[in-house]
This record gives structure tokens, sequence and C-alpha cells, in this order.
């Protein structure tokens, strides 16, 4: 089943047409990798899927069209972004706190929401950070730990950019078991040819705005 729609979209940012005629689609549960060189429009591509740029065109939803804000809203419950730039996503005073956010927001039990805590802990192996501060966790820390972040919302579709950039041999293979066993369905934007290599999934090419096979 579809689950990801996008017809003609077109973006367009200080004049300059990031995005033309991008026609895509993913399928429930399917995983694809989208590479290209910089500022051919990977990031913006993932932002406005998110809701967080204009568009032109048509992105739909398990067949549902996003028009408004307040479907883009609805939307942000069940498809999570794990952002380039971690430092752009992590605000909670601790690591334990960041993690229970998204639960706490979708109205979950305390105990539940401790639950769901303590599993991503264990999953990512990030328990011995339970009470570090955000701010003060190493690069590859604060990416794993905004990947975790991410899975607590327990998303249908997670957008990834550049999720292995900066991330040591362990926490990179910790990644790429969570790739391969999730039930989500996957866009990662990556240059990370070893990634792409080791999971085998589709690949398009973003280039000069425009995606292709």
């Amino acid at each position: 089943m579809e689950i990801l729609s996008v017809e003609n979209l077109r973006v367009k940012l200080e004049n300059r047409e990031v995005l033309r005629r991008v026609n895509f689609s993913l399928k429930d549960g399917e995983k694809v990798f989208i590479t290209g060189p910089n500022g051919a429009g990977k990031t913006t591509f993932l932002e406005t899927l998110m809701g967080f740029v204009p568009f032109e065109g048509k992105i739909s939803f398990k067949g549902n069209e996003l028009k408004s804000e307040d479907d883009f809203s609805v939307l942000r419950g069940r498809m999570g972004y794990v952002f380039q730039n971690p430092d752009d996503q992590l605000f909670a005073p601790t690591v334990e706190e960041e993690l229970a956010f998204a639960p706490l927001v979708k109205g979950l039990k305390r105990e539940q929401v401790k639950e769901i805590v303590e599993r991503t802990l264990k999953e990512f192996e990030i328990e011995h950070l339970r009470e570090k501060p955000t701010y003060k966790l190493s690069g590859g820390e604060k990416r794993i730990v905004s990947v975790a972040c991410v899975v607590t919302m327990d998303p249908e579709v997670i957008l990834l950019d550049e999720p292995t950039t900066g991330l040591d041999r362990n926490k990179w293979e910790k990644l790429v078991e969570f790739f391969e066993r999730t039930g989500s369905s996957l866009i990662i934007v990556t240059h990370d040819t070893k990634l792409m290599k080791r999971l085998g999934w589709k690949r398009l090419v973003m280039e000069n705005g425009e995606l292709r096979e």
C-alpha cells in the first residue's frame, strides 16, 4: 500500500527554484536512499514533506492530500524527522527528558512513557547517557539520541538527513541494525556509500532540484 506520494512538487526559495517537477511515492514499509550533490535540494525535499516549506503540487499521506498547517500538524504525529544538525532538534535538559517528550505530548500515561524511554535507551545502548545534559553530548551521541527521540513517537514513516555523519564504528553499526529491523518506512538522505552498499535499498538521485532513479 502506498503510504506517501508526491506529484509535480515545486519549491521556490528566495526566487530560486529549489525543487522542480518532483514525483515520488513510498510504500508502507519501504526503505529508500536519496543521494546527490550538496545544494541539490535533498534537505529541502524532506522539509517540504514535513510541511515546513511552502510548495506547489500535491503531497498525500495514505491517500489523503495535505493542504493546510492542520493537515501537516496531524502528519507530524505519524511521520518523524531526524534533522541533519542534531542541535536543531534536541532541547530538553537531559537525554531521558528528551526521549520522554514526544510520548508525553501524545498524551500517554507516565508509566507508558517510562516504559518507552527504558526500551529506547536499551535499544540504542544509551542507558549511560540517561541523565547527561543534551548540550554536553558529543556529536555522535547527539546524532544517535536524535534518532532515538523520533523512534519514541512510533512513527509510520521516518525521514533522516545524513544520520550516520560523525558516528564511530559502534554507533554506526547500532544505527544500521535499527534500520534493518524497523517496520517503519524510511527515507534516508545520505552520502554514506558504505551504508548504501550494506543495506542495498533502492537509491534515488536528487540533482538540480529533480529526483530520478
